[in-house]
């Protein structure tokens, strides 16, 4: 089994070179920098409380395409009673923050630490992460997080409080970016929930030449806005 040691130097080994489950390489810090080096090559980090930073480029991985976004015909209802009031970037640190609560209640990792989260604020404030939130009255019902470069969006996690709250955040995200002309949502690795969404596995070396000519583009950095209007028209 070969992981490699990151060092001090931002810098990381091909994606290719990762094990069978992924892993790629352990330490390093998560610097601005680093991060953004780490997910244009396909890489990502994802290590449990009190382990390492590990990073991994799986192989196959999972893809959403936003017009092959599967949107049933009830969800379609609730998002056109207007249940749910969606905006982008205005609460990004509320949402990253009950995504980490709901991943230790179903004791699924804890990944999504203090270390964590302050690194991916910190994107936020650069202009390079965004966040979907689905509102019920004042309340935070659900959303989603991630990482924005070229024309993909790497999905981080999303969270739900009430039915159908992330899946329409999801379905906002994907209305979207088609209007910006985005390639895809990077979702990273399989789960029955996406899959039902429309999501499919492409092999890593497909990914990593589609991911080549999305970061082609340049990145729509800064604030996201969304007015509902928008997803009645996609």
């Amino acid at each position: 089994m070969t992981v490699f040691l990151l060092s001090e130097r931002i810098a990381f080994p091909p994606p290719t070179l990762a094990e069978k489950d992924g892993l790629l390489a352990v330490g390093g810090d998560l610097s601005q920098s680093r991060l953004l080096m780490a997910y244009r090559l396909g890489i990502f980090p994802w290590f449990s409380e009190g382990d390492p930073i590990l990073w991994w480029s799986p192989d196959p991985r999972l893809v959403l395409y936003p017009q092959d976004m599967k949107i049933s015909k009830s969800l379609m209802k609730v998002i056109r009673k207007g249940l749910f009031r969606v905006s982008m970037d205005t609460a990004f640190e509320k949402v990253i923050r009950e995504c980490a609560k709901v991943h230790r209640k179903h004791d699924q990792g804890t990944w999504i630490n203090d270390p964590m989260i302050e690194a991916y604020c910190r994107l936020h404030e650069s202009g390079y992460a965004h966040s979907v939130e689905a509102w019920l009255g004042q309340d935070l019902a659900g959303g989603l997080y991630g990482v924005s470069l070229g024309k993909c969006f790497f999905g981080e996690s999303m969270f739900t409080q009430v039915s159908n709250a992330s899946k329409v955040s999801l379905a906002v995200l994907s209305g979207y970016l088609i209007t910006k002309k985005f390639d895809f949502i990077d979702c990273q690795v399989a789960t029955e929930h996406l899959n039902r969404l429309g999501a499919k596995e492409v092999p890593r070396k497909s990914f990593l030449r589609q991911l080549r000519r999305a970061l082609d583009a340049p990145t729509l950095r800064g604030k996201w806005d969304y007015h509902r209007e928008q997803m009645q028209k996609t």
